[in-house]
């Protein structure tokens, strides 16, 4: 008897019951005022999650059409900006840039590493035409996450907005927008924020909207004003019909997640990350990047000399149903990336860790002892039982 595959991925991640029953209620016209106050409701509590007083916007789209709103709505063709890559979607934000003929600067640092912050201040302050600096908060490519407040208090002042990709991180791994001074926010329903996938939002800032009225970029559906415009009228929707469903669905997560307290879900990701990463230390595995850039919601761990990777994934895919998932771009074939965020608990990454092993040793890897691994976890969460 096969039971739903337990999703241990960068997303989309598993849901949470209630969020599941929202979507199974009956669909409702979106200019009621019914839909009117749960869409007033997901909006204010975004904020909360987003840590900022500025409105949040909605998009019926995936995190790149956030991304890509990103560049069209606050330049115009030639002008320059900073992308700074440390994995394969920071490098997609320096294609959606060059697609829109901005004149970008790269900055890319080797996978697995994430950026030096002073090196990134010298590039701005070596080339006083850039209007605006992208970077990616998480990147699930490579399991790191950028040390960006530096960069944020430094661009606070300027005459430069950044603008950040927190698809994988808002709402697991602290992110305080207004606080540090981030411009420009965007993130996807179906990662930390525990929802399907469809959804995506933005957070703009003042100084961003100041950007805004001088861009000259084509736009339509991704007209940022025009949702902002909407979210000023007293029966708070969208320019556009939205996805009513989702919206239903992210209403409930947004509440699971609040409820339990923004500081408290940063801290069991982080818990999560702390396990996975002592997993792979009994396996005599080692992780991709730094130990202390490692991401709090995906773990990338090497593939072991001879060891086929990608053999194991499948086994813990077709044979457990685990879903992980193996590496990207100039990674594929040589790291398996396991992830914990979003409706998962200490519990779903100790069967992830048991089948794990059991999917190595089926693969002939035998550099650990058998159960070793499972039993660290174990015996990290006994720890939280008796305290």
């Amino acid at each position: 008897m096969r039971k739903p595959k337990l999703l241990m991925t960068p997303g989309p991640t598993p849901l949470p019951p209630e969020v599941i029953a929202a979507m199974s209620q009956q669909i409702i016209h979106h200019r009621t005022k019914e839909f009117g106050e749960i869409f007033s409701r997901v909006n204010e509590n975004l904020k909360k999650v987003f840590q900022t007083k500025n409105n949040v916007l909605t998009f019926a789209a995936s995190g790149t059409g956030a991304m890509e709103a990103s560049a069209v709505n606050f330049f115009s063709e030639g002008d320059t900006v900073l992308v700074v890559s440390v994995g394969v979607f920071g490098d997609r934000f320096i294609n959606i840039c060059k697609t829109f003929g901005l004149n970008v600067i790269e900055k890319k640092y080797p996978y697995g590493d994430v950026a030096n912050i002073d090196e990134v201040i010298e590039i701005i302050e070596s080339n006083k035409d850039i209007k605006g600096v992208f970077i990616t908060h998480n990147e699930t490519s490579t399991g790191v996450t950028n040390p960006i407040e530096k960069l944020a208090r430094y661009l606070k002042n300027t005459d430069k907005i950044l603008i950040v990709d927190a698809v994988s991180s808002l709402g697991a791994i602290d992110l305080k927008t207004d606080e540090w001074g981030v411009d420009v926010v965007v993130t996807g329903s179906q990662k930390a924020l525990m929802s399907p996938p469809g959804l995506a939002f933005v957070s703009v800032s003042e100084k961003a909207w100041e950007f805004y009225k001088k861009s000259q970029l084509r736009k339509f559906y991704w007209d940022f004003k025009k949702y902002q415009d909407n979210l000023l009228k007293e029966s708070q929707d969208t320019p556009f019909t939205p996805a009513v469903t989702l919206i239903r669905a992210v209403d409930v997560g947004l509440k699971l997640i609040l409820d339990y307290g923004l500081e408290n879900n940063f801290k069991r990701h982080t818990r999560l990350a702390h396990l996975t990463q002592l997993a792979a230390e009994k396996l005599n595995l080692e992780l991709l990047p730094k130990k202390e850039y490692s991401s709090a919601v995906i773990t990338a761990i090497k593939s072991p000399e001879g060891v086929d990777i990608e053999k194991v994934r499948k086994i813990m895919n077709q044979k457990y149903d685990i879903m992980v998932t193996g590496g990207q771009s100039t990674l594929k074939g040589k790291i398996i990336r396991i992830g914990h965020m979003g409706y998962v608990d200490e519990f779903d990454l100790l069967k992830t860790i048991e089948c794990f092993e059991l999917a190595l040793l089926e693969v002939g890897y035998k550099n650990f002892e058998v159960g070793e691994a499972t039993k660290a976890v174990l015996q990290e969460i006994a720890k939280g039982v008796n305290s």
